[in-house]
């Protein structure tokens, strides 16, 4: 196989997989009232890791246990998406937000969830990794490192656009969230093709 196909292969995988991820990232950027380099490396280092971890367990389970994951997926994502969201649409709106809190919405509370839902498709990604014939090691390790760079840069993006409009950011933020947890739905139910 030729590398340089071979790398862009794996290059085209890994930017697919981070873009939910990326997504949720500007999402996440839209509501922090100031965007700290620790806390878009926090977000890196959830996303990213993840985004790792899912396919290496997807190359490990094989195709029997992924066809009954990726037979519910579409609705675990839909709901941690549509909670998510809706949480940060009801934080909009309350009144009594601790000012002081040195951006709580990045520990792991907050943050697992999300990365779960951002990367359960790489779990069927790595049942399918397992049959191309690529270095998984570096496959997996690229993935990690391209969603990573990605999702700190959505918060950088976010925060850009949230700076002005926190309240109504945040709602679109949230809305964003939810949409996405729609668009998985339904693309899985067969509704629309993407």
């Amino acid at each position: 196989m030729n590398p340089l196909f071979t790398m862009i292969q794996i290059l085209l995988i890994s930017i697919s997989v981070a873009m939910d991820a990326f997504a949720v990232s500007i999402g996440k950027g839209l509501t922090v009232k100031k965007a700290r380099f620790v806390d878009a490396l926090k977000c890196g280092l959830w996303f990213g890791g993840f985004q790792a971890l899912f396919p290496l367990l997807g190359i490990f389970a094989a195709s029997a246990l992924a066809s009954y994951v990726t037979a519910i997926d579409h609705w675990i994502i839909f709901g941690l998406l549509l909670i998510i969201g809706g949480n940060m649409i009801r934080e909009a709106f309350d009144e009594d937000e601790e000012n002081e809190k040195e951006t709580p919405e990045f520990d792991w509370k907050h943050m697992l969830p999300l990365a779960v839902a951002c990367s359960i498709d790489a779990f069927a990604v790595g049942v399918s990794l397992g049959l191309m014939k690529l270095n998984i090691a570096f496959t997996v390790t690229a993935m990690g490192v391209v969603t990573a760079l990605f999702s700190m840069a959505g918060i950088y993006i976010g925060r850009a656009f949230g700076a002005r409009w926190q309240k109504p950011a945040q709602i679109a933020g949230g809305l964003v969230l939810i949409a996405i947890g729609v668009k998985v739905l339904l693309e899985h139910l067969g509704f629309i093709a993407w």
